[in-house]
């Protein structure tokens, strides 16, 4: 093989790993490699117009494609503005590569023009980065990367790549295959301890299924529905965990946690064996730690041993991947004797049930007054269900999880666990690439759709028929609503003017369209779908609507504000 820049060899990386997209922004130590990218049409790269939005855009991209996201950026500013996306992806678990172009390696602790030590900066938030001192090196360490980004708990990797490297000349080495001797994931669950765990579920009486992303990032949603259906076990997940069960399934309870249904919150309180695949037991879903699950044996299963009682000590700890530790306890249910799983369930099942009636989750109607759940339920109604939906952070995100009914996997990309507002609109330009004949929805509010507003132009310029459904209150609705339910409504600093959207969205040659009754949100919404262009749609909702249920900050999940 003959002898390659570092350019050369990061493109041809690239092809080896299937890439077909790259998210990113060039700048002066990486345009040996956007000069390269000219030479490769089976990439393509997504100017975007900020570097955050390259790595939601990524993110977004990897949980709809279930593939590795990829940005590229430049060194100094351009590296720290992806902090935040990658800070994202390390709490959601997301596969992303990011690319970041560094000073000539001679200049580096120098504090040469856009120096910046984002390795140093990173570490704490990305499953593990690079700084590439060799071009020798390159290629393996690029394929690890990969590696290392979509197995065991996936997450965000970042590559710093100086100048120099970039430019210089090897005969590279391009690696068959990964080992790392200190990284080797356990994927297949200890069957010991998945016999136990089936023991202790067949003897419960009042089980409960809580799932999390892990469900989605191990495509193990077939696995759980045939476990779920087999023993009647109701389900119910995490907000990251949306869609891993059919939401029109009649074992669905809803999300659980500070804004999950009345009976997923009683039924987490009043269980007696509770089966975690894929979850976290975050501060969200726990409330009151003392008063979690406190009638509860607890069986956790999870790909990364140090997620297992980490906040909430388990009693059968299951160390594997969901999809392989299911596939064990079905095997293990067909050599039982069969039994009438649904009349052993029965009472149990008629207790969420009555939960269900008593609690619903609803909103008061008004004639006069768009209601932000209205908007959602008509969104999920008229694309059938059928929409991949990403959201931003806040009351508007909540409204989505609560009431759009998610029927498969990866169909909500939404920042769970960092909440970040702006994320919503790059994750959907990534969702758009990655599915580029789907209907692809942002659900935001006034104040976190411009965050990122300016990538307006990126989906104008790439064709990307985004739709952008905006719950225009005239606040940062979440902070007000703790404002007004704790604060005896001192709306500081949550008032908001917003711009006349309809009108930015022409000025970036997109569609704008508004509905200020109920009557319009309808058709504003079939006319948005039916357009083949990027589409906001302002709807100017009951500005004082609160999220309910809503469990406050240190009360147990049972202490649900209802309304």
């Amino acid at each position: 093989m003959k002898k390659m820049t570092g350019a050369e060899i990061f493109l041809e990386c690239l092809k080896r790993e299937e890439v077909k997209h790259i998210f990113g922004y060039p700048g002066g130590v990486v345009l040996d490699i956007y000069d390269e990218l000219t030479r490769h049409p089976e990439i393509r790269h997504i100017l975007v117009r900020h570097e955050q939005a390259a790595a939601h855009a990524a993110d977004g991209y990897a949980r709809a494609s279930d593939k590795v996201g990829v940005a590229l950026v430049t060194s100094g500013p351009g590296a720290t503005n992806t902090v935040t996306g990658i800070a994202s992806a390390y709490m959601d678990s997301i596969p992303i590569v990011v690319f970041t172009g560094q000073v000539p390696t001679a200049l580096i602790g120098n504090d040469a023009f856009q120096e910046v030590d984002i390795v140093g900066i990173t570490r704490p938030c990305t499953k593990h980065n690079y700084l590439v001192k060799d071009v020798s090196q390159l290629a393996y360490t690029i394929h690890e990367a990969f590696h290392i980004a979509r197995s065991g708990r996936p997450g965000p990797v970042l590559v710093d790549l100086p100048k120099d490297v970039i430019q210089a000349r090897t005969v590279p080495e391009f690696p068959k295959e990964i080992k790392i001797k200190s990284y080797n994931p356990t994927y297949h669950a200890n069957p010991r301890q998945v016999k136990r765990a089936l023991e202790m579920i067949l003897s419960a009486k009042k089980p409960v299924l809580y799932t999390g992303g892990g469900i989605i990032m191990s495509n193990a949603s077939e696995q759980l529905k045939q476990f779920a259906e087999a023993l009647q076990i109701p389900v119910t997940s995490t907000l990251m965990g949306l869609g891993g069960f059919p939401g029109d399934h009649p074992l669905w309870m809803g999300m659980l946690g500070m804004h999950g249904t009345y009976c997923a919150n009683m039924s987490i309180s009043e269980t007696d064996v509770l089966i975690a695949v894929g979850a976290r037991f975050d501060d969200r879903i726990t409330g009151k730690l003392s008063e979690f699950a406190p009638h509860a044996k607890i069986i956790h299963i999870d790909i990364d041993p140090s997620s297992i009682s980490k906040n909430v000590v388990v009693d059968i700890p299951i160390v594997g991947d969901c999809r392989d530790a299911l596939h064990q306890l079905n095997d293990l249910l067909k050599e039982k004797p069969p039994k009438d799983w649904a009349a052993a369930r029965a009472q149990w099942l008629d207790t969420i049930k009555d939960w269900e009636k008593k609690h619903p989750l609803t909103y008061t109607w008004s004639d006069t007054v768009i209601k932000p759940q209205y908007v959602v339920e008509k969104l999920w109604e008229l694309t059938k269900g059928e929409a991949y939906i990403t959201t931003e952070v806040g009351q508007n995100q909540m409204w989505a999880a609560q009431f759009y009914k998610f029927k498969r996997p990866r169909q909500l990309m939404t920042s769970g666990g960092l909440g970040v507002m702006g994320y919503g609109f790059p994750a959907a330009m990534g969702v758009q690439m990655a599915k580029p004949g789907a209907t692809v929805i942002d659900i935001a509010g006034d104040g976190s759709i411009q965050m990122n507003i300016q990538e307006l132009i990126t989906v104008v310029e790439y064709d990307l028929p985004v739709k952008i459904a905006i719950l225009n209150n005239s606040f940062l609705g979440m902070v007000r609503q703790w404002q007004q339910l704790f604060y005896e409504k001192r709306y500081s600093a949550t008032p908001m003017t917003a711009p006349d959207f309809v009108k930015l969205a022409d000025a970036y040659g997109a569609v704008g369209l508004r509905a200020t009754k109920p009557e319009e949100v309808e058709p504003v919404i079939r006319q948005a779908l039916e357009t083949p262009k990027p589409v906001i749609m302002d709807f100017r909702v009951e500005p004082e609507e609160c999220v309910m249920p809503m469990v406050p900050a240190g009360k147990a999940m049972h202490e649900m504000l209802l309304a």
